[in-house]
């Protein structure tokens, strides 16, 4: 178990997250479908030194997070399509994150903090 494990949300489950915050976090997971990580960087760097848009920030931090995850992910695949294996599975990769950034749009927009089941967590 790695320290990434165990990061918690900033939010607990009994408070409630102010709409503004909420539909921050909405676009900083929604923009990563159009822009890449470019969206939720530009929201993670607005919203970082202000404590009071924390879940802002922590949000926009996994949009960034797996955005660079998924960027990897399909640079492997560039590289294996020479052996026609990346040819196949870079679809399925952008599947993977169009599906799992809907679900975390919807769930932030929600005001619950949502964590990526397979983020690199670069940004700390």
């Amino acid at each position: 178990m790695s320290e990434f494990d165990n990061a918690t949300p900033p939010v607990t489950p009994g408070s409630t997250v102010p709409s503004d915050q909420r539909t921050m976090a909405l676009a900083a997971h929604l923009l990563g479908i159009f822009t890449w990580a470019i969206g939720a960087l530009v929201i993670w760097l607005i919203s970082k030194d202000d404590p009071t848009k924390s879940f802002v920030t922590d949000q926009a931090k996994e949009a960034l997070n797996f955005q660079i995850t998924i960027g990897i992910a399909m640079l492997i695949c560039v590289v294996l399509s020479i052996i026609v294996i990346g040819a196949l599975l870079a679809p399925l990769v952008g599947l993977f994150g169009l599906v799992f950034a809907i679900v975390a749009a919807v769930k932030s927009n929600n005001g619950e903090a949502y964590r990526y089941p397979f983020a690199l967590r670069l940004i700390k």
